[in-house]
């Protein structure tokens, strides 16, 4: 049994000043839902990273459910754009439930017009 057989798996992380993120992850099949709470930030999203790079070989679809993401750094934009460049081609990606002080930074940043949101 690997990670590929369960169909839930939550991880928390927290490194201190405040930081912390909650992933869970569920699959059907190819498509694997990360569901965010927390903050993907500096200390967070080599977290967030790692999950993804543990799934997305055999990942035909990522959703990434913001709901719970209070909020989102550069170094959280930065392991979305690489989660997006190893899905081209292969597969979809979508994001979706953004919060309203994530979907500003989207629509700061550009990133709203790189990334399927729904």
């Amino acid at each position: 049994m690997g990670l590929f057989s369960k169909k839930n798996k939550d991880t928390k992380s927290s490194a201190g000043g405040g930081s912390h993120l909650n992933i869970s992850v569920s699959n059907d099949g190819a498509e694997y839902t990360f569901t965010l709470e927390g903050r993907l930030d500096t200390i967070t999203s080599p977290d967030l990273e790692a999950k993804i790079n543990e799934v997305v070989g055999d990942a035909s679809k990522l959703i990434l459910d913001l709901k719970g993401l209070e909020y989102i750094s550069s170094a959280g934009l930065r392991v979305l754009l690489g989660v997006a460049q190893a899905m081209d081609g292969k597969g979809d990606m979508v994001v979706c439930n953004l919060t309203q002080s994530v979907r500003e930074v989207f629509e700061l940043t550009g990133f709203s017009r790189l990334f399927n949101i729904e």
